[in-house]
């Protein structure tokens, strides 16, 4: 029989009981609307079942996150990724998290025929990121160095070179230029995108020989901009609509892993070797050819400079997708001010670089076949050994890193429930795959 929506709510287990007891409880129950979701099918039933199952999941994570984190990681002694403790946390309460399975089938489906699967990994992190102690450690999980990344390192140091398919990296005297290069998409970002360019961040911050990054966009073939350079098309909606795009591999691995690694630089052990272990940290400037769309605008807000073409422009149309921008929400107004924030955020205001707005996200703007010249400049000034502590403590007081800790968690959640909203498809169709078509 199928359970109607009031006796779904009221089969969520009263908690409180202690952690074990509360585990047992919690996993009973998911069980329970596991099996009425699959005798009820597709329909209205299904979504209250969905909707009583997250209500125990947020109960259950709303009071015990901390010690199931402390679970998942040994005591916090390992540095879990965010797919290794959705994975465990699957294994360790049954029904808490997707299993791989699941997940598996959620990603061949069209963003229009998915289940909502991922809405469960948002609830996760929204209770992991909420707790200080968790939270904290996970973002630092986050901050240490990739298993590709590190693979790639001794060749790297030996070649001052490295290519990800659509990432490079290559040093040239004391600057690690890092270039994207997914030429079909005009550089957009999607899953594998956002792991390349994690590794190629790891690179350039782990190898002694460079003192500085530079992000920069590759020349493209697209007939439209042939020949030119482009920053970024922010996120790639052709892979979003066709279901390709994940909460954990791209929305918040994004934010955690190459983004935060910039802003704040990499995590490593403590060795030992200083009476202050601090992160591996580095300047970076960014080269912004053409334009910074959506995801390319946000990550801006991360750069020590920014060197702009005097035709470049910037723009946010999330709102206009239908998604939220990343952390343009808590950095953006911090950086152009609160009007002019809400402007690009909620009604897609297109930015020019050489105007007085857009130099509050960018510090110069100049003709195309000086950006070579202007952006080795920049590096250059950026490599001063004082700009790292000068950095560093910039950093720490204005975004403490639970200021954004606490904001991802939000976003965690809000971002889940855009990606499973019914107007998300249709915003996709209406102002980006028909006219792609």
């Amino acid at each position: 029989m199928t359970v109607t929506a009031v006796d779904s709510t009221a089969a969520v287990p009263e908690l409180g009981r202690g952690y074990a007891d509360d585990c047992a409880a919690t996993a009973r129950c998911l069980a329970r609307f596991e099996d009425e979701l699959r005798a009820a099918g597709p329909g209205e039933a299904a979504v209250r079942l969905h909707t009583a199952a997250r209500r125990a999941r947020r109960r259950f994570v709303e009071l015990h996150a901390e010690t199931l984190y402390a679970e998942l990681t040994d005591g916090r002694r390992a540095f879990l990724r965010l797919d290794d403790l959705a994975a465990g946390a699957a294994r360790l309460i049954p029904g808490l998290t997707p299993t791989k399975e699941q997940i598996e089938a959620e990603r061949r489906r069209p963003q229009r025929e998915k289940e909502g699967r991922e809405i469960d990994h948002g609830i996760l992190f929204w209770g992991l990121l909420r707790s200080a102690a968790a939270g904290r450690h996970l973002m630092e999980a986050m901050r240490r160095p990739t298993p590709k990344a590190l693979a790639a390192l001794p060749a790297f140091r030996a070649t001052g070179r490295a290519d990800f398919g659509i990432v490079s990296v290559e040093r040239r005297d004391g600057v690690g230029e890092v270039t994207v290069d997914n030429a079909r998409f005009l550089n957009a970002e999607d899953d594998l995108l956002v792991a390349a360019l994690e590794a190629a961040v790891d690179l350039v911050l782990l190898d002694d020989g460079i003192r500085v990054g530079v992000l920069r966009g590759a020349a493209m073939t697209h007939p439209r901009y042939a020949g030119r350079r482009v920053f970024s098309a922010g996120i790639n909606l052709t892979r979003l609509y066709e279901g390709e795009i994940s909460l954990i591999d791209f929305f918040l691995a994004r934010e955690l892993g190459y983004i935060n690694k910039i802003f704040r630089g990499l995590s490593m052990p403590d060795d030992g070797g200083d009476w202050l272990p601090e992160p591996v940290e580095k300047p970076w400037a960014a080269a912004v050819d053409t334009f910074a769309i959506g995801g390319g605008a946000q990550i801006l807000l991360v750069f020590d400079r920014v060197i702009a073409t005097d035709d470049a422009y910037f723009t946010l149309p999330a709102l206009r997708e239908g998604i939220i921008p990343g952390a343009a929400n808590l950095r953006l107004s911090r950086v152009a001010g609160n009007r002019l924030a809400r402007q690009a955020i909620f009604a897609d205001r297109r930015i020019d670089a050489r105007s007085g707005e857009g130099r509050l996200l960018c510090d110069e703007a100049v003709p195309a076949d000086r950006m070579d010249a202007a952006a080795a400049a920049a590096a250059a000034e950026l490599a001063d050994p004082a700009v790292v502590g000068n950095r560093r403590i910039l950093h720490a007081h204005e975004e403490p890193e639970d200021v954004l800790r606490l904001y991802l968690a939000d976003y965690a959640v809000e971002q889940c429930r855009r990606l499973h909203s019914p107007d998300l498809v249709e915003n996709l169709e209406r102002t980006w795959i028909s006219r792609n078509r």
